[in-house]
């Protein structure tokens, strides 16, 4: 169920119906966001949500999930998300990890490929960047078979503007941490460029001691995401759609942490 809390973030980011809109009347979106979260959970195909839920049709909850996706509501909500964890002093700037992960997709699509880790089926892959707390900043979906070091920059520079504090809004963390598979000089360069400090592996090289400890966030942060079963196995083939319900996920993992600040 989505709480009054919860709804009074997101309806003011929701595109409104024209007032002369042709047909019946739309089911009400707060009842469709819900349909949403019933398939985001249980990972269930859109057309077999069980009408008696009162959440409309399963067409229904994809067509307003596919509306909002366009008008851009799950990013936004995400940013405000992070703006309410930023004022309350809940993001760790001091370091951002990343990670990737391997997920089947099941029925193909764009920014599909042969997995390395699954026999070469048809997969994609979620690149991740989390603060130094484990909080999802920036989720960015490939081909199963696109290498972690190519997507470091895209991850860094995708951090949406964060605001809650005075000043202008942050977007960099002071460091960057990162396994062998990220170990690139050129991109080292990068970050350097942009005032980070990389603490990356190096091959052919013991570990950087102590890294492990630090990263453990990352992995949390994978588990908590693919707890939401539509995101462990990817159905949708438009990317877009697919990344919709990822924001979503990384919204609602925000919200939580939020809720816990408050008394």
């Amino acid at each position: 169920m989505v709480d009054d809390e919860l709804w009074a973030l997101i309806e003011p980011l929701l595109p409104p119906w024209p007032e002369r809109s042709p047909g019946p009347r739309p089911v009400p979106d707060r009842l469709c966001l819900q349909g949403i979260l019933f398939v985001l959970y249980n990972d269930i195909a859109w057309q077999l949500l069980p009408l008696e839920l009162g959440f409309g049709s399963g067409q229904t909850c994809w067509r307003r999930l596919d509306r909002w996706q366009n008008a851009g509501v799950f990013e936004q909500l995400h940013r405000v998300l992070l703006a309410e964890l930023n004022a309350a002093g809940e993001l760790d700037w001091s370091r951002a990890c990343v990670d990737g992960s391997h997920i089947r997709a099941k029925k193909g699509g764009a920014d599909t490929g042969p997995s390395p880790v699954d026999r070469r089926k048809t997969g994609s892959k979620h690149h991740l960047i989390c603060d130094g707390r484990g909080t999802p900043l920036k989720v960015i979906t490939t081909a199963a078979n696109v290498n972690d070091v190519t997507q470091t920059l895209a991850l860094v520079d995708g951090i949406p503007p964060v605001a809650g504090r005075p000043g202008r809004p942050r977007r960099r963390p002071e460091a960057l941490l990162g396994d062998k598979g990220y170990d690139s000089n050129p991109n080292r360069d990068e970050l350097r460029r942009r005032r980070i400090l990389p603490v990356i592996s190096r091959k052919g090289s013991p570990n950087i001691k102590g890294i492990g400890k630090l990263r453990y966030v990352v992995e949390q942060t994978f588990a908590l995401l693919h707890h939401f079963k539509r995101l462990a196995v990817r159905w949708e083939r438009r990317t877009e759609l697919h990344d919709a319900l990822v924001s979503l996920a990384c919204s609602l993992i925000c919200y939580r942490r939020l809720k816990k600040t408050r008394p």
